[in-house]
């Protein structure tokens, strides 16, 4: 998608402009969402937010501006808005039914699992629909994105949403929930090292991950008109090295344990960046291991925040989760965006980096983000 963006004639500071539209429109629409999706049902929330994608990625594909664009982010996000915290809370209770809440993080990860390994072909299409013409496989994504309506409507709540008192939930009581859970020890030093720090510096990987494969093949003769194919091609190792790591998410978990997991994390990554400036074709190992390590990082942390919480609320704390890393991503973007027009993407990779590994020191200095 940034390719296509820079073919429409977008600086790196105006798509960097767009991200934090699309962040803001999260740190805004977060809570309210979550909110709805506590009240009026999860499966309605996921239903509104889907339906909105799907019109959202047609009209993306139809523009050729920055101002038009920037309306489109501002839906495309609000879309997801409805979507995050209600995926995980439908999941997580649902899982509670069956008292297998504890196999959340194991079954999420297959299914993100499922999910890549699905995704590589449409990667490889995609290359290849790009190299047509770079609006087709926004279209196609959209009509995929269509086809997750009517799987929804198949839906049913779950038990355990069914006997929660939703009726006097009030947004006020709801907010309340929220700050009680953000002021428990271990997880507002959780939220400081996962959602702001490692969240915040990733986003910045996917979003620079286009204009840096290009220069690296380019730099090793690789022709101008093979390079939105191959990127097809690499997105779908990209997403089979991410399958596979999904796979084992219960398996890493009983080997390793949340704690040493999260504790190594930033420190890997943060290092890897700050090397790839150094030798550019590092980027390209570094970015499967950032798309492996990705969904992963994201299943424990849902299991980590989902064990501390109750139903009452869930899909809302969990969006302000989200929110909180919208908030912490903006000025990362910006400062990124700049970064890569005066210098290179690269280099604002390896700041971001050496920002991930001196955050993370000062946060685990401080207090511990994960519970012994």
């Amino acid at each position: 998608m940034y390719l296509f963006f820079l073919a429409q004639g977008l600086t790196f500071t105006q798509i960097a402009i767009l991200e934090a539209i699309y962040n803001l429109t999260t740190l805004v629409g977060e809570i309210p969402t979550g909110y709805i999706g506590d009240r009026v049902g999860r499966r309605n929330s996921l239903l509104v937010g889907t339906t909105l994608i799907s019109f959202t990625l047609v009209g993306i594909g139809l523009s050729s501006s920055f101002q038009a664009l920037a309306v489109l982010y501002v839906c495309w996000s609000a879309g997801y808005n409805f979507r995050s915290g209600s995926e995980d809370a439908w999941l997580y209770d649902t899982l509670t039914d069956g008292r297998s809440e504890d196999a959340f993080a194991n079954v999420r990860g297959r299914g993100e699992s499922i999910a890549l390994a699905i995704g590589a072909a449409a990667a490889i299409t995609g290359g290849y629909l790009g190299s047509i013409d770079l609006s087709y496989p926004w279209f196609v994504a959209s009509a995929m994105t269509a086809v997750g309506v009517l799987v929804l409507l198949t839906v049913d709540e779950s038990e355990t949403y069914e006997r929660t008192d939703t009726d006097d939930l009030s947004l006020r009581r709801t907010i309340l929930i929220v700050r009680q859970t953000l002021s428990q020890r271990n997880i507002r030093a959780f939220v400081l090292y996962y959602y702001v720090l490692y969240a915040a510096v990733t986003y910045l990987v996917f979003v620079f991950l286009q204009p840096i494969f290009e220069t690296v093949v380019l730099d090793l003769g690789v022709s101008q008109s093979r390079v939105k194919s191959l990127l097809g091609w690499f997105y779908a190792t990209y997403s089979l090295f991410g399958a596979g790591l999904s796979y084992y998410t219960g398996a890493i978990r009983a080997r390793l344990g949340l704690r040493t997991w999260f504790l190594w994390l930033p420190f890997i990554v943060g290092g890897a960046l700050i090397g790839m400036y150094f030798v550019p074709v590092l980027a390209l190992p570094t970015f499967l291991l950032i798309r492996g390590l990705s969904d992963v990082t994201r299943s424990f942390a849902g299991q980590y925040i989902n064990d501390r919480i109750g139903t009452m609320g869930r899909a809302t704390v969990l969006s302000a989760m989200a929110m909180v890393s919208g908030l912490a991503v903006v000025p990362f973007q910006l400062g990124s965006g700049i970064l890569s027009d005066v210098a290179s993407p690269l280099f604002a990779l390896a700041v971001a980096g050496g920002v991930l590994v001196v955050g993370a020191t000062g946060v685990l200095l401080w207090e511990a983000p994960i519970e012994r």
